[in-house]
């Protein structure tokens, strides 16, 4: 009688390994065990070992010490800065107003912060920075041009073609070879203003200034007290007007003291005291040889 043979192993899995192979196998359980896994082990580690303050103490030291011998390399340092364009007083306010410490790592540097803090300057129009080879700071600007000097409540002030404040100055005499504007509002019309100081050029050896008046426009102001008063439209063809008028029958050499163009079509002309006086004089003269 022959032996009974065993039963052979059946090599395929059971349902419950099936089952776990056919999880381990989804996406999502594949990118935890590759990457998630490893990193949450890693995150426990340093946890661990930043748990003691000695530890993260000397991690900070380190850091700090090595960001130090990297920054303060001589080819990262800055030693002196270098001011084009700008005038000896306007360097002078640059460097009071950008106290930098040299010699200083070219890190520690915000340039932005710097070319906008130069910027801030009255009499400065533009800039720009920029770190030169050789460890130099260069600050490149641009200057506002003083185009008039305006006289208001506050002061004597230099303004540019835009009405932008330059700078103050103590007196007019100061800046004597600029035009002298006034008034509140003056700042704003600068760019009429210097139309109309261009149309008084032939009468710029009596030219005293222009007056803004109730910031709504414009008187001229010459010497021997004498006033043109300007409308609020079209204010340069009127002083034209008064211009060809005096060239022709010598109006502003006469004895007048305000030639009134507010309404174009009727210019009024107002005479000085003494003037009023001898015209009234020779009328009644006038007068009294006609009843004659």
């Amino acid at each position: 009688m022959q032996p009974v043979r065993s039963a052979s192993h059946d090599p395929a899995p059971s349902r419950l390994q099936f089952r776990m192979q056919r999880w381990l196998l989804t996406p999502g359980i594949r990118l935890l065990l590759r990457a998630g896994l490893p990193a949450l082990i890693i995150f426990a580690a340093v946890s661990i070992f930043l748990a003691g303050e000695d530890r993260r103490e000397a991690l900070r030291t380190y850091i700090v010490e090595a960001r130090a011998s990297i920054e303060e390399r001589p080819e990262f340092m800055v030693n002196l800065m270098a001011i084009d364009g700008a005038g000896s007083g306007v360097s002078d306010e640059i460097r009071e107003i950008l106290p930098i410490d040299f010699p200083v790592s070219s890190f520690d540097l915000d340039l932005e912060v710097i070319r906008d803090t130069v910027e801030m300057l009255d009499p400065v129009k533009s800039a720009t920075v920029r770190i030169r080879p050789g460890g130099i700071l260069q600050v490149d600007v641009t200057e506002r041009i003083p185009v008039v000097v305006w006289r208001n409540r506050g002061g004597v002030l230099l303004l540019d073609a835009t009405g932008t404040r330059v700078g103050r100055v103590a007196s007019r005499a100061d800046r004597a070879d600029l035009p002298l504007i006034a008034g509140e509002g003056a700042d704003a019309r600068v760019a009429e203003a210097m139309e109309i100081l261009a149309a008084a050029d032939e009468i710029s050896d009596r030219l005293r200034g222009l007056v803004r008046m109730g910031e709504r426009r414009w008187d001229v102001l010459l010497d021997r007290d004498q006033r043109i008063l300007l409308p609020e439209v079209n204010p340069v063809r009127a002083l034209e007007r008064v211009i060809v008028l005096s060239e022709a029958k010598d109006l502003l050499a006469r004895d007048v003291v305000a030639v009134d163009m507010r309404l174009s079509a009727r210019p009024t002309l107002r005479m000085s005291e003494g003037a009023q006086a001898d015209w009234w004089q020779a009328r009644h003269q006038t007068t009294t040889n006609t009843g004659q």
